[in-house]
């Protein structure tokens, strides 16, 4: 199952510990050196669609200073999917390194 590049780094984001929302916006923007910036509405879309999929479920909800506060993780299902995408995608990394002649990053020390 390919993934958009949101939802992957989503995945990424929950594959340590559950976060909330605000959480998965920071985790995502630190994950990808600043260059993905979820929005709120972004951000709430892709849950509600991963959850569909079975990847992502709310594990806690709170109330925090008056705000509901609901906190996600990936579910069994998702970590595999996650693994799985990661794996396609070193995979496609090797054999772009391959076809433009790059060696790896821990080979060109």
């Amino acid at each position: 199952m390919a993934l958009r590049e949101q939802s992957y780094l989503i995945l990424l984001a929950l594959s340590e510990s559950p976060l909330h929302g605000y959480g998965v916006i920071k985790a995502v923007r630190e994950l990808s050196e600043e260059r993905v910036r979820l929005g709120a509405g972004t951000l709430y879309g892709a849950l509600d669609r991963l959850s569909g999929d079975g990847l992502v479920a709310v594990v806690k909800e709170e109330v925090v200073a008056g705000r509901h506060r609901r906190y996600y993780d990936l579910t069994g299902h998702g970590r595999t999917v996650l693994a799985e995408e990661t794996a396609r995608l070193a995979r496609l990394a090797a054999t772009a390194q391959h076809r433009l002649n790059l060696r790896p990053a821990w080979e060109a020390r």
